[in-house]
């Protein structure tokens, strides 16, 4: 049926908080997945006390990555509040932790045992070192597993202090391959029936993005060194300070290169043994960098950008974060939507990456508020109204 969401009818019990399970499961909410979100009391998600800014009194980093879902506050060390979660896990499809392991094990909504009641069950443990070796116990955090995984050692430049991402990559990265593990394993569930377990590692997804930086490594047994804005394996491919500013210029093969040289009247160049090929270039980065380097001040980045931009070359402006919310191109492909929030008003959200000819994303539910859905998820998983009374006055659910 076209326009019906891909994932619907799928039912997903979020454990998660912080980051990397909440992005998971925003990702499957957003394919149209029925995301239950189980929060603890008295607060929730430690997210939403993660600020300023605030809206309404609800943290614009939590509600960045918690639309289209349904939240409980469920006390799960209570024994009304187990049965609740033993009856909400029972009816799931899919179940998403990041608790450090061993805690669901304690609080008896382990794999082992939701598994046993719920066979078919596909269940995602999302954690910073994964569920087994040495260091599973230790905490993991997106900085943490960044550093550890060496990402850290070649984000910077030479002889200056290693920096960390813009945003926390390896919380969003674990999240990322936390929905795609568990989409595959929907997709063999249709074919099969079989259910899995699967364990998501922050340090492990830091580690497979190294590529092409791990193919060095392995190669010469040297560790890449940090290149600032430059790439290890192509060049020019980096930014460079004009006039006025900073611009980028990807040269990603030799005609880009001849291109570039035609444009900068440096038609010498093209011939120079240091620079002739990509891998020649590489190898002479710091002579050809002072070269360009001198041309490239004397106009203003814009100019630069346009003039090579005609020759076909790869190059662009670096935008500031509100550069890219006023590009015509964000708008016209509606990168930002609009959604009304219960306590925030009016608030933006950014649209899915992709798109689809027979779906049509849309933000069915604006992030919710702590236990906002309580007593409607309760009431469809067969609680009566008293029974929900008597659940309030044990402190169960709030």
């Amino acid at each position: 049926m076209a326009d019906e969401a891909l994932l619907k009818g799928v039912k997903v019990v979020d454990l998660t908080r912080a980051l990397a399970g909440p992005f998971c499961t925003m990702m499957l909410a957003d394919l149209g997945a029925e995301v239950v979100k189980v929060e603890p009391p008295p607060s929730g998600d430690e997210a939403r006390l993660w600020g300023p800014p605030f809206l309404g009194g609800e943290s614009t980093y939590f509600m960045s990555v918690n639309r289209n879902k349904r939240s409980i506050v469920l006390d799960l060390r209570n024994d009304v509040g187990k049965e609740v979660a033993r009856r909400l896990l029972s009816l799931a499809d899919v179940v998403v932790e990041n608790f450090r392991p061993g805690t669901t094990k304690k609080l008896g909504i382990d794999y082992d045992t939701v598994k046993s009641y719920n066979p078919k069950v596909i269940y995602c443990s999302i954690s910073g070192f994964g569920q087994t070796g040495p260091y599973r116990e230790l905490p993991g955090y997106d900085i943490i597993a960044f550093a550890m995984s060496g990402m850290m050692s070649i984000t910077g430049e030479a002889g200056r202090p290693p920096v960390k991402m813009g945003v926390p990559v390896a919380d969003i990265g674990a999240g990322m391959f936390a929905a795609y593990a568990i989409a595959s394993a929907l997709f063999r569930r249709e074919r099969t029936g079989i259910g899995e377990y699967i364990d998501v590692s922050l340090l492990e997804g830091q580690i497979f993005w190294l590529t092409y930086q791990a193919g060095y490594y392995f190669a010469t047994l040297k560790d890449p060194e940090r290149l600032g804005s430059a790439h290890l394996s192509i060049a020019p491919y980096q930014a460079f300070r004009a006039r006025d500013g900073y611009f980028i210029i990807a040269a990603g093969n030799d005609e880009h290169w001849r291109r570039l040289c035609d444009v900068l009247e440096l038609n010498s160049l093209k011939e120079d043994t240091r620079f002739k090929s990509n891998p020649d270039r590489v190898k002479n980065r710091t002579e050809l960098e002072k070269i360009l380097s001198s041309v490239f001040v004397k106009d203003n980045a814009r100019n630069w950008v346009e003039k090579i931009s005609k020759a076909g070359v790869p190059c662009c402006v670096i935008n500031s974060i509100s550069d890219v919310f006023a590009d015509e191109h964000v708008k016209a492909r509606q990168v930002v939507m609009e959604i009304e929030h219960k306590k925030a008003g009016r608030i933006k959200q950014l649209n899915i990456p992709y798109r689809f000819n027979n779906y049509t994303f849309k933000i069915s539910k604006a992030p919710p508020t702590l236990g906002e859905d309580t007593e409607e998820i309760l009431k469809e998983l067969g609680y009566s109204k008293a029974e929900i009374e008597s659940m309030k006055k044990s402190l169960a659910i709030y």
